[in-house]
């Protein structure tokens, strides 16, 4: 998964073609409502007690993730409208810094999000998401991946249902899949965990886990209580 500072990298190439089958030249466009909703359903049955829970991203407990998650979902949306954050630097993950009202602004700006995604402009052209420069089509694949790893380190940490819908592990696992594999560690970076072999009988967000550095069945010591 990206690591929670590093939005996107780089080294992702404007002429490279995802291992998905998308040209990332915006003729075949991925939706990211369904996964914006997935994860807005978890953000709402976080509780206040599970805040300064563990998540399954090491640096992250839930609160530092639910801001992470707010700060990218605005991030993202302005790098598919091609606007400039005034701000700098891209989201943090600090849950001092999360609003009062988190609950309703972060599914909020998820939704913004996937509609700004849905603008066939967004996935074409340069833009820029904290701060990091790259094609619009491997900025929509890196906010589409944001969410459905990100969401399932929340549900993990929370012990909520997560179902995020096939298509949207599918366009995740199409980045992922850049940088994974024999003779990509180096490209890796700070960006992903080690690659993991996925476990026996592994589902799709499985396998997709596994590719992030994370093991989608171990235990999460001192996890958050139901």
């Amino acid at each position: 998964m990206t690591a929670p500072d590093q939005p996107g990298r780089e080294e992702h190439s404007a002429h490279q073609q995802d291992p998905g089958g998308n040209e990332p030249d915006g003729t075949s466009l991925r939706d990211l409502g369904p996964a914006a909703a997935a994860v807005s359903d978890v953000v709402r049955g976080v509780r206040d007690d599970q805040l300064a829970a563990p998540t399954p991203c090491p640096r992250y407990a839930v609160g530092d993730v639910l801001q992470h998650l707010d700060g990218l979902a605005e991030a993202f949306a302005m790098a598919a409208r091609k606007e400039t954050s005034p701000d700098g630097p891209g989201p943090s993950g600090d849950a001092a810094l999360l609003p009062a009202d988190w609950r309703e602004r972060i599914p909020q700006r998820l939704t913004a999000l996937a509609e700004a995604w849905r603008d066939p402009s967004a996935w074409t052209g340069p833009t820029a998401a904290g701060g990091v420069e790259l094609d619009g089509a491997t900025a929509g694949l890196v906010a589409l991946d944001e969410l459905v790893v990100h969401g399932w380190d929340l549900a993990r940490g929370t012990g909520q249902d997560y179902a995020p819908d096939e298509a949207s592990i599918a366009g995740a696992r199409a980045f992922v899949a850049l940088f994974s594999g024999p003779g990509t560690e180096d490209m890796r970076g700070d960006a992903f965990g080690p690659e993991l072999a996925a476990p026996e009988g592994a589902t799709p967000l499985e396998e997709l886990l596994a590719m992030t550095g994370r093991d989608p069945r171990a235990p999460l010591p001192g996890a958050a209580p139901r």
